[in-house]
């Protein structure tokens, strides 16, 4: 078997027994994907898929949600906890996205952990494990 056989052959069979992981966050974009991760510090996915939905409405894109106040930005996840935090975090990482990265979220670990991020989720960033989930 060559070198390059042998390498399809060992992919295919991690393929089959690692999946593709399934994200148990509602998003509809890499935008509200980074701010439902956010909001899911200190809180369970259920309860963010909860309020994501109405906010993400709202605000799909890092201008949208830039042109919400903090306290708009809290009334949609007051129910979460910390929620002042995290909006504050929220509106200011969407302003961050709008100045250095046209609006796009960035891929790279140094970039993303440069946003307002808990700690927890900066550790994670570090670790590869939110980079990962942000699809292509």
């Amino acid at each position: 078997m060559h070198q390059k056989e042998r390498a399809l052959l060992i992919q295919m069979r991690l393929n089959q027994q690692y999946p593709t992981t399934v994200i148990p966050l509602d998003y509809c974009s890499n935008f509200t994907l980074l701010i439902a991760v956010l909001l899911s510090a200190q809180c369970t996915d259920k309860r963010v898929n909860k309020v994501t939905p109405a906010l993400f409405h709202a605000a799909p894109t890092p201008k949208a949600m830039v042109n919400l106040s903090e306290e708009e930005i809290t009334s949609f996840i007051r129910q979460l906890g910390l929620s002042k935090t995290k909006a504050r975090n929220i509106r200011r990482s969407s302003e961050l996205l709008l100045k250095y990265h046209n609006g796009n979220v960035p891929r790279s670990f140094a970039e993303l952990e440069a946003l307002p991020l808990d700690n927890n989720l900066k550790d994670d960033v570090a670790k590869g494990k939110v980079i990962v989930f942000l699809p292509p």
